[in-house]
């Protein structure tokens, strides 16, 4: 990793997901490692191959499938961290999946491990390459899976207690039950101490925010952006100080928006709305957090110290503890 230059705007991100952060180049490596093949779904130069939600999710967890060792989840943390860093990027917060490392044989300790380890080697790097580093876990449930496999979910995640998970969310596909359903889940993590999410108000319609901020304990919102489409739930993520975890080129790639001019993310700002800016899955969209700061300043001719206000935002809702949060905010000071 070298360190950023003077100009580099600092960065943070609040959304990705860890196997979605997988780069092309890592992910033949692990996959040569593992004898597994993904010609299906990977093109020669690296880009992977989706044409909607439904075969992204599919794509998804081809893709994922060849992340199945504490290792590769220690070789992958530490990747993503050092380019996030190489971009200017001094805080992210994962999201991870007890149930995805289940499928292939992993337990939530064999997760922790792989990515403390990533998180430590990356960390130890970026010191001493004069740009410090940050990251925590928002350890998630899958939503397709069901209420009861996520109160299971919050139940281990919340008896091992562990320093770098700070936050409980929900993943997965959003077509499906309904918030109120996970309550339960959610009750157990927060009552625990975990700082909570869910993704609402991507392909769910503003009704999936109006549900979550209705039953579960949530402060942010994943994507959140049809949320400009109902006035009064603005005017609600306003009085409620909710803040949304948005991710414009995941928005344009899988079909939400037609572009950056189209997409929502200034009227969300303009209504008052909190709003952050986050990759989502940067290499399936053909972006970094890097490239979601620099097109969206590229949109709005904004000046980076308007740009950088995201990166404050950011921090104000990260699921940190205040001595960290200070010490972050101090340095984007």
């Amino acid at each position: 990793m070298m360190k950023p230059t003077g100009q580099t705007l600092l960065k943070a991100e609040l959304h990705v997901h860890i196997e979605g952060a997988a780069h092309p180049e890592l992910v033949a490596r692990l996959a040569a490692r593992h004898g597994k093949n993904l010609d299906a779904f990977m093109r020669k130069d690296g880009s992977y191959i989706w044409s909607d939600f439904t075969n992204f999710l599919e794509c998804y967890d081809q893709v994922a499938d060849v992340i199945c060792t504490p290792e590769d989840y220690a070789d992958l943390t530490e990747d993503y961290l050092l380019r996030n860093a190489a971009e200017g990027c001094f805080y992210t917060e994962f999201f991870l999946s007890p149930d995805h490392v289940a499928r292939l044989g992993m337990s939530y300790d064999n997760l922790m491990e792989g990515v403390s380890e990533g998180y430590q080697r990356a960390r130890t790097r970026s010191l001493a390459d004069g740009f410090p580093i940050e990251a925590r876990f928002i350890v998630t449930c899958l939503r397709h899976m069901g209420p009861e496999a996520a109160i299971k979910v919050a139940e281990r995640v919340t008896a091992k207690p562990h320093p770098l998970v700070t936050g409980f969310g929900m993943g997965g596909d959003e077509r499906l039950f309904s918030q109120q359903a996970f309550a339960p889940a959610f009750a157990i993590a927060h009552q625990a101490g975990l700082q909570c999410t869910t993704h609402a108000g991507e392909f769910g319609g503003p009704q999936s925010v109006i549900d979550a901020l209705d039953h579960l304990p949530v402060t942010r919102i994943g994507h959140g952006v049809r949320s400009v489409e109902d006035p009064d739930l603005l005017k609600r993520l306003r009085n409620e100080d909710i803040t949304l975890e948005v991710c414009p080129q995941s928005n344009i790639a899988l079909g939400l928006y037609p572009s950056l001019a189209e997409h929502p993310l200034e009227s969300l700002m303009q209504a008052g709305v909190k709003t952050t800016i986050s990759s989502d899955d940067p290499p399936f969209f053909a972006s970094s957090i890097g490239r979601e700061y620099d097109l969206f300043q590229s949109q709005t001719g904004w000046s980076s110290q308007e740009m950088e206000q995201f990166t404050r935002r950011s921090l104000e809702a990260a699921f940190i503890d205040d001595e960290t949060r200070a010490g972050l905010l101090r340095r984007l000071a």
